[in-house]
């Protein structure tokens, strides 16, 4: 099945792309389309002889979305709603990816899919804007909302502790946030297997949750990736109010994810072994 996938070198996009399997996926980077111009990235959809569509790109700079929320507003809701209409005149299924900071992050219940939304600043915002634009097309669709996300690729927590922990003895890393990590590479597999199942059951459209097992704080995951890494580096924890960023960060960042096993037989996937292969690709898992 061909699929055409918006975000080519995303952390995602990158993996679709090496996970494909039998589909054939057709990458569009900023290069074809720009996801600053919705009219380019609706065109490319209404031209494609794909069978399903996936929104792998957004505007992910949480922090520097405060100071330009209309830039991601521009690439994480108006675009996304351009590419949902024209998926839906099209009658294809359009699987896109959207976040847990959609939530405002309290309590420590994992957050089902239907649980009320309550971003706390700019990112989510947008990103919420752009779920609602995706629903309001009323086509075939799945909300696919995942957390914390590394890879091998690009800029993430992962490669981040990597660099700090060969600089550093000692790190202070939030503590009170906890979420799940999620792999790049069990993203791409999800929204494969979401993407093949709407093409013949789009009744299936709606909201989902997505994110890696078991739940963790982000010091407590730092202290695994040093672990598995063999990096000498201690974990000292420190609350968020000792680490102010522009952006206020969710505390609860735990999502519910049996609606999407129940829908596609899509089970929580464990990030120890996901990491374990991030770090063995970057030469950095210990023998």
């Amino acid at each position: 099945m061909k699929i055409l996938v918006f975000g080519a070198t995303g952390q995602v996009a990158l993996e679709l792309q090496r996970r494909a399997g039998s589909h054939e996926i057709e990458a569009i980077g900023r290069e074809v389309a720009d996801f600053a111009d919705p009219d380019a990235c609706a065109a490319m959809i209404e031209k494609t002889d794909a069978r399903a569509v996936i929104n792998a790109a957004a505007y992910t700079a949480v922090d520097k979305a405060e100071n330009e929320e209309d830039m991601a507003m521009l690439v994480n809701g108006e675009t996304p709603g351009a590419i949902a209409r024209a998926a839906a005149r099209r009658g294809l299924p359009l699987v896109h990816i959207s976040t847990d900071y959609v939530f405002d992050g309290e309590g420590d219940t994992p957050f089902t899919a239907d649980h009320p939304t309550g971003p706390l600043g700019a990112y989510g915002r947008t990103k919420l804007a752009g779920e609602n634009f995706v629903r309001a097309a009323g086509g075939a669709h799945a909300i696919l909302r995942t957390s914390w996300v590394v890879s091998s690729h690009g800029g993430n927590f992962v490669k981040t502790m990597l660099r700090l922990g060969g600089e550093r003895d000692k790190l202070t890393i939030v503590a009170d946030q906890v979420g799940g990590p999620t792999c790049a590479a069990h993203i791409a597999d999800a929204c494969l297997t979401i993407a093949e199942q709407l093409v013949t059951d789009p009744k299936k459209s709606g909201s989902y949750h997505f994110s890696g097992a078991p739940d963790v704080s982000w010091a407590d995951f730092a202290r695994k990736i040093f672990s598995l890494s063999g990096t000498e580096c201690d974990v000292v924890d420190i609350p968020t109010t000792a680490y102010p960023t522009p952006a206020k960060r969710p505390l609860n960042s735990r999502l519910d994810n049996r609606a999407t096993e129940a829908a596609f037989g899509i089970t929580r996937p464990d990030w120890r072994l996901g990491l374990k292969d991030i770090l063995s690709e970057l030469g950095a898992l210990k023998a």
